[in-house]
């Protein structure tokens, strides 16, 4: 991949680690609407979608060490996950929200705070 400017490397990581986290959510997940499908279909299915997954990734995960650390990526990967997710969950599976997956979500996402704080 061309290099990119470093002022745009924060933004390129967060960008491509969502786009990374919807191809991961429908190959985790997009599989219980039909749950009718044959297990082997859906595991080869998904193992092709997650090839999408890696191909996002892995470059942002590069990328984005050159500004984040390791610790700092993770949390911002399962941040991303948890609003992918809480979306997918609701429109793709038509599954609630309730207040006790918000307050676990915000825990985490308080955690992230922990993380990323200079102490």
């Amino acid at each position: 991949m061309p290099p990119i400017p470093a002022s745009l490397v924060p933004v390129f990581t967060i960008l491509m680690l969502a786009a990374s986290n919807v191809f991961m959510t429908f190959a985790w997940y997009g599989h219980l609407k039909y749950k009718a499908a044959p297990l082997v279909a859906v595991i080869f299915i998904a193992w092709g979608i997650a090839f999408f997954e890696y191909c996002l990734q892995v470059p942002a995960n590069r990328y984005g060490h050159s500004v984040f650390n390791a610790a700092q990526l993770k949390t911002m990967q399962e941040i991303i996950t948890l609003v992918v997710f809480v979306v997918f969950s609701v429109y793709w599976l038509g599954e609630p929200v309730r207040w006790n997956h918000l307050v676990g979500f915000g825990l985490i996402v308080l955690a992230a705070f922990f993380i990323f704080k200079k102490w």
